[in-house]
């Protein structure tokens, strides 16, 4: 949209891609470093039969924090990384794809929905191995007896080994059970799960910023709207995809290869509350994400904005 001068998006072509891509990594790393604790916390829940290790979110967070220091909120972080690739890849292919469905469509819901389930399709085929592995070495602290795998130590002091082999000790390990397959354990519950995830997060993420520009003064800045609405998007698409999430974690750290039966064990030995295991450590993890995606992202493609077009571009 283009009135007097002002745009409300940035386009796609717009901007100097390599600026893009460059401010796009950093940005991308702060996310991992500052929601990472969260997913770690998160994950042990979830995994957990009932409430056997943590009763909730606070208290995971200060045993962790009592019983493996601040390393053991970090497991599995520089494997987990490597999706700063999938993070590109998803940016990437939300920009395309909503430039594409522009030519058939208009509306803005309809352009957000395709595109952040096609991005989260692109994005989950190369999260999902690296999730398996970060995953893993995740559970290596008060969870390792919930996982299949576990650290060999060595021999002379009894300490596990270091990044390096640590990663390689269980990569083998998922490899000699499961074959190259066991890396793409969960795939299809990760679809599940965030291709939803995307499409309802953008829909919302407009519904939310249009009610609060509704309710707010004339005078208030569009990006502090945009920064409350954002979260309150991330909390909505958490909660309906939570149960997913749940099954998700429990197919990949737990080996299972059904989705349907594990769901079904689930609610059979937990109930339906079940379904909300680490709900409050996922909204925690994904409200900063949600900030950073709305003023972050915005921010990105304005820094990243082609020199010739920054003189005739305000917002």
């Amino acid at each position: 949209m283009q009135q007097k001068g002002n745009i409300q998006i940035i386009e796609w072509e717009d901007l100097d891609k390599r600026k893009f891509y460059s401010f796009g990594i950093f940005m991308t790393m702060a996310i991992r470093v500052t929601v990472y604790p969260a997913t770690l916390i998160r994950t042990r829940l979830q995994v957990q039969k009932g409430k056997s290790l943590y009763s909730g979110t606070f208290d995971a967070f200060f045993k962790i924090l009592r019983a493996e220091g601040v390393r053991g909120l970090y497991r599995g972080f520089m494997v987990n990384t490597f999706t700063i690739v999938s993070g590109q890849a998803y940016i990437t292919t939300y920009e395309l794809v909503r430039k594409y469905v522009s030519q058939y469509s208009e509306a803005n819901t309809v352009k957000s929905v395709v595109a952040g389930g096609s991005a989260s399709l692109v994005a989950q085929s190369i999260t999902v191995p690296i999730d398996v592995v970060s995953q893993q070495l995740m559970m290596q602290g008060q969870g390792e007896h919930l996982t299949r795998f576990r650290l060999s130590s060595n021999s002379e002091n009894k300490k596990p080994a270091r990044f390096f082999r640590q990663t390689r000790n269980i990569v083998s390990q998922i490899f000699a059970a499961d074959g190259c397959r066991g890396f793409y354990r969960g795939y299809v519950a990760s679809l599940l799960t965030y291709i939803p995830n995307s499409a309802v997060w953008w829909p919302f993420y407009h519904f939310y910023a249009e009610q609060l520009s509704i309710l707010a003064p004339s005078d208030c800045p569009h990006l502090v709207l945009q920064a409350i609405a954002g979260p309150l998007a991330a909390a909505t698409a958490s909660t309906v995809t939570n149960p997913m999430d749940v099954v998700r974690a429990r197919v990949q750290v737990e080996g299972r290869t059904s989705v349907i039966q594990t769901f079904r064990e689930l609610i059979r030995e937990e109930g339906c509350w079940g379904l909300t295991k680490g709900l409050s450590a996922r909204i925690i993890s994904s409200a900063p994400t949600a900030i950073v995606i709305v003023v972050g992202y915005e921010t990105l493609k304005k820094l990243s904005l082609r020199p010739e077009l920054v003189d005739s571009r305000h917002w």
